[in-house]
């Protein structure tokens, strides 16, 4: 009788089992986050959000850190994942690609109030976290490089007058100024905020994008 397959089988049921766990864990952190804020999460109410034990949570992360920076990193990595691949479906063109990333900023599955609640949490503990910053931070640069990019080609293809790192900062502020005000429950829908954001790059690249489209 040949074993192997099933210790094979087992080893990878044990390996899905830790990862399920993990982000279980994770998304009840998000949820935390969330509803109480940073100071106010704990490791008893992150394992009482995913249904599993304190000591469940200690094996994975042994440490309230360990859980929150996890959590940052798997926000992290799957907001840059997202936006890298709305990057690659735009195609070449510097027009689509811009308006790829604006849709993909106000998509339901990366803007929702939870998770934005949860970015804020981190952003207000970030200046005295240097690890917060590390994570965060070249994600960051890479993503407003990529826009310094595209601002550049346009303005050679357009004969626009803008500086490209000046207008790169400007559009990547305005759609941090939406997410914040999403956050605020203010009555400002995602739906609003995303034509509001079309509105600003159809102004900034006339010859190239209209609030229906690229040209």
């Amino acid at each position: 009788m040949n074993i192997v397959p099933a210790l094979d089988g087992e080893r990878k049921s044990r390996k899905a089992s830790k990862e399920t766990r993990r982000s279980q864990l994770i998304e009840a952190t998000i949820d935390s986050l969330a509803k109480r804020g940073y100071s106010d999460t704990t490791l008893a109410n992150v394992a009482d959000g995913a249904g599993l034990s304190r000591g469940i949570v200690n094996f994975h992360f042994e440490s309230k850190e360990k859980l929150l920076v996890a959590t940052l990193q798997h926000m992290s990595d799957e907001y840059s994942g997202h936006w890298n691949a709305a990057l690659e479906k735009a195609g070449p063109r510097a027009a689509d690609r811009i308006w790829a990333l604006i849709n993909a900023d106000f998509d339901r599955r990366i803007c929702t109030k939870r998770k934005l609640a949860a970015w804020c949490a981190f952003w207000g503990e970030a200046k005295s976290r240097p690890t917060y910053q590390a994570l965060c931070g070249m994600n960051d640069r890479d993503y407003q490089q990529t826009f310094v990019t595209l601002c550049t080609a346009l303005k050679a293809e357009g004969g626009y007058g803008y500086d490209p790192e000046a207008m790169a900062l400007g559009i990547c502020s305005m759609m941090e100024g939406l997410w914040f005000r999403l956050m605020m429950n203010d009555g400002l829908t995602r739906e609003k905020a995303l034509a509001a954001a079309i509105e600003y790059v159809a102004a900034v690249f006339p010859d190239h994008i209209s609030t229906s489209g690229v040209k």
